[in-house]
Formats: structure tokens, sequence, C-alpha cells
């Protein structure tokens, strides 16, 4: 999805507007979400860039997506551009620390020679 969202339209409150964006973004993600997921991926992430225009969007990322949104109506643009394009994730595991681990802390509790 690439969408320049107007804030000003003649005749249409500027919150409803806002409103309307964030809800339309929340829609294609949930869509997306609902797609089949390709052999071997476990989640579907998103892609996504924000700005005032399609040439000075950066890339952020989808958790801030929808405060940016919020930052742009309230600081008074006329519009914002946003780009959400969804890709395949792998999830995979965080590395252990064997310090933390807390198996190992309840050996070492129950057999001090360890």
């Amino acid at each position: 999805m690439k969408k320049l969202f107007q804030l000003t339209v003649e005749g249409r409150n500027r919150d409803r507007l806002l409103d309307a964006s964030k809800h339309e973004v929340r829609k294609y993600v949930a869509r997306q979400r609902r797609a089949a997921l390709p052999e071997g991926v476990d989640y579907w992430d998103f892609a996504c860039r924000f700005g005032n225009t399609e040439a000075e969007a950066v890339d952020v990322h989808f958790a801030t997506l929808i405060g940016l949104m919020d930052e742009a109506g309230k600081s008074g643009a006329d519009a914002f551009f946003v780009s959400i394009l969804g890709r395949a994730g792998v999830r995979t595991a965080k590395p252990k620390d064997p310090s933390d681990s807390r198996s190992e802390q309840l050996m070492r509790h129950l057999d001090p020679s360890r």
C-alpha cells in the first residue's frame, strides 16, 4: 500500500480525515495478516515508510506508524505519505546467556558443589 493521505479537504473535518487514514492503514494490515503464509514462514512483517511526500519518506518501524500519523495531524501538515509492504518473516531464537539460565541457577542452589 502506497498512499498520500490528504488532511485538508474542503468541507471535511481534519480529525475525521486523520481517523479515516488510520482506519485504512489498520484495515490493510489486518487483511495482509489474514493472508496465507508461504512455506517456512512464521509471520507477516511490514516494511514501512513515512513522510510528508513520497520523496521525503523514510523507513520507520511499524509500531511507530500510527503515532507518526497523529504527530502529522497535530503539527498541521496538509498531507502525509505512508507506504506499507508486507513481507515474510521468520522468527529466530534469542541467544541464551548461560549466566542467566534459571535452570543453571536452580541446579547450583540444589547442588552447591557445582
